[in-house]
């Protein structure tokens, strides 16, 4: 989608607006960068109506291309599960599941409810389980080898690896009996847990019914309940509180985080203000790597590198710094939402996605080009009258010609080392060895080479891609010759991320409105650009000549067709109630007896946490497959024995064991491993 808009905008910046920029004689030097910028042409050149139309014309044509991308996004039935309803704001100390259905029966006498499955507070009941199924698969692994080569002693210190010498005085401990105690202990945990877990019960439900047409009518219905409407009521309205309900279509179950579910209502919202408020408190005073390289400055690091005078070092060094430093912004963020508790991996991932890109556009485009060094100088310039009095800040060198080549010398750096650190996943392989490290044995090293693999950080990814994309975008017009390397960009950004999502990350299945959620965010590219073109024209021309007044109507007129474009799909109606009311069954609907003989869906089964409907794991150790190397996905593949005796096989590989791990793992990337996906 962007790189079909680059290719054109290109085109068109090359051909047109670069020859027009080059045209100009007020820089007078040939070798002169900025005789590709805007500001070569002279402020009564007739020409600079161009730029002003062109735009316009990148706006027209950005729409163009992210409303043909936009249709070709399909909604599928299975992800949305529009046969099922999440309902939140249950009384808690409703226990029995007859009592929605009762409610939902008369209050909506043509729906049939078929499931109605409770929510359960699981964060410690999962964490139980995925610590004993390490242990266990530790037991088993030393139980297969003691068999062969006896007792096996285990330090069990985490650093036990690292200082392995015996002057450190770690205790050796019998491997099999370590494990089978701490199996042991955390099963009798996990089962005491699970007993329990009826007593912890969520104010949630996800309700089935037997057609798409029944929920349709219940969303809606619940939908106008914000315009002081109430719901449809019944005999048991005020047992249940069905007019407090929170109504709204399940989200796919592989896409729900069942351990955040418990994290809900006022106590969300409360986590979710206070860590934005530190996160921006945080942005507020280290925003751009400007304040990193001043301080860098006075203790004289980056002197010696100018003292060089060598343009490639001296030019390529800053944006060097900008592109290294800037990965910290990502970071933050990522793990900022990734505190919040999101329910979903989709809203996970485009809350991460809003706010690293917008932060990114702070970060790495305004305030740079402004000259300004974090939030906190642009909020003091912006609010503060008696600022500018005391602080002299030269708008006018905005843009000198050293401010474009700085942006390109930014886009190339992310082209080309940015996408190559994130192909090798240096970081990534950086963590995988630390985890090696503290692992306490052989077993848990061979956990750890399992589980290298992470989810594909689509928000992340997205945030960073359209950071590069406004950047190229904002200097379009005024510096040209950037686009070709913003296009350069995109490809081997797409490259990358292709290879990566399928051999390096494990496979994520997230809902399809992140992506039409990034195409409608590109929109803010093309205004950026007729912003900086507003901006030099205030500067260079004058606030009241025609040029700058055409690009002010200009660049209001697509603000308000853009907001006036997100306000009309957050009020168009989800395509799952786009029903027509004459289909459904009007005559007395389904009668009691009917609703009895329906059975339970599959859909239906699948909306409760894994962890509650797995059986008690097996005891017999099972062949393993091959190790899996580093940055490869390996299948299982199940070890034939010959009924007669067979050769025997690696005892590596003998030794191994496998049992069978959490379908629906909850995996997020480590501190390091994150860093490469925020090129």
């Amino acid at each position: 989608m962007k790189r079909s808009a680059v290719n054109v905008v290109s085109m068109r910046s090359l051909t047109i607006i670069l020859p027009i920029n080059l045209s100009g004689n007020l820089l007078g030097s040939p070798q002169n960068f900025g005789r590709t910028t805007v500001v070569n042409v002279p402020a009564q050149n007739t020409f600079l109506w161009l730029h002003s139309i062109f735009a316009l014309l990148y706006f027209v044509i950005t729409v163009l291309c992210m409303a043909h991308h936009s249709s070709r996004l399909e909604f599928r039935e299975d992800e949305k599960v529009a046969r099922t309803l999440m309902i939140t704001s249950i009384p808690r100390e409703i226990s029995d599941p007859g009592l929605i259905t009762k409610h939902l029966h008369e209050a909506y006498p043509s729906c049939t409810v078929t499931d109605t499955r409770f929510c359960f507070d699981v964060q410690k009941l999962m964490k139980l389980d995925s610590e004993r199924r390490k242990a266990m698969k530790g037991r088993l692994y030393f139980t297969t080898k003691a068999q062969k080569e006896g007792r096996i002693m285990i330090k069990t210190h985490p650093c036990a690896q690292i200082f392995c010498c015996d002057v450190c005085g770690f205790e050796q401990v019998d491997a099999e009996q370590y494990y089978s105690e701490l199996e042991e202990k955390l099963t009798d945990e996990f089962n005491a847990e699970k007993n329990r877990i009826s007593m912890k019960r969520l104010g949630i439900a996800f309700v089935t019914f037997r057609d798409e047409r029944m929920t349709a009518v219940i969303v809606k219905d619940y939908s106008r309940a914000h315009c002081r409407h109430r719901p449809q009521q019944s005999s048991i309205t005020t047992v249940v509180r069905s007019y407090q309900w929170g109504v709204s279509y399940a989200p796919a179950p592989s896409d729900i985080i069942w351990e955040n579910l418990s994290v809900c209502g006022s106590r969300w919202w409360l986590r979710c203000v206070l860590l934005n408020i530190a996160l921006f408190l945080l942005l507020f005073f280290l925003t751009t790597p400007a304040i990193i390289v001043n301080t860098m400055d006075k203790f004289n690091v980056t002197r010696p590198v100018e003292s060089l005078r060598n343009p490639v070092i001296t030019q390529f060094f800053p944006t060097l710094l900008l592109w290294a430093f800037s990965i910290l912004l990502p970071f933050i963020v990522y793990y900022s939402s990734l505190f919040e508790n999101h329910w979903t991996r989709s809203n996970e991932n485009q809350v991460t996605m809003h706010k690293c890109f917008f932060l990114l556009v702070f970060m790495v485009i305004i305030l740079p080009s402004l000259g300004l060094s974090s939030l906190n100088f642009f909020f003091r310039w912006l609010f503060d009258i008696h600022f500018l009095d005391q602080t002299d800040v030269k708008f006018q060198c905005v843009f000198l010609p050293d401010n474009g080549a700085f942006f390109v010398n930014y886009v190339i750096t992310s082209s080309l080392l940015g996408t190559a650190m994130e192909l090798l996943r240096i970081p990534a392989l950086l963590v995988y060895s630390l985890r090696l490290c503290f692992a306490k044995s052989k077993a848990e090293r061979i956990h750890v080479k399992r589980s290298q693999a992470y989810e594909f950080q689509f928000g992340l990814e997205y945030a960073w891609t359209m950071c590069i994309f406004s950047v190229s975008m904002t200097y379009s017009i005024t510096c040209p010759i950037i686009v070709p390397f913003g296009l350069l960009y995109l490809v081997l950004k797409h490259m990358v991320d292709r290879y990566n999502i399928y051999y390096a990350y494990i496979p994520t299945r997230l809902s399809q409105r992140i992506h039409s959620a990034a195409i409608s965010q590109v929109v803010v590219a093309p205004i950026l650009c007729m912003f900086w073109l507003l901006f030099f024209s205030v500067l260079r021309l004058g606030p009241l000549q025609p040029i700058t007044l055409f690009t002010f109507i200009t660049l209001i007129s697509c603000i308000a067709f853009s907001c006036f474009g997100l306000c009309l799909k957050k009020l168009r109606p989800d395509r799952s109630t786009n029903y027509q009311m004459s289909d459904q069954p009007t005559e007395g609907g389904f009668g009691s007896a009917e609703r009895t003989t329906v059975s339970s869906t599959t859909t239906a089964n699948l909306f409760i946490a894994t962890v509650l409907l797995e059986p008690e794991l097996g005891l017999t150790p099972m062949p393993s497959p091959a190790h899996q190397s580093y940055g490869t996905m390996v299948k299982s593949q199940s070890s034939v024995r010959d009924a007669e005796g067979g050769e025997e096989k690696d005892p590596e590989e003998t030794l191994e064991t496998e049992l069978k791990d959490d379908p629906n793992p909850r995996c997020p990337s480590p501190l390091m491993d994150s860093f490469v996906a925020f090129q």
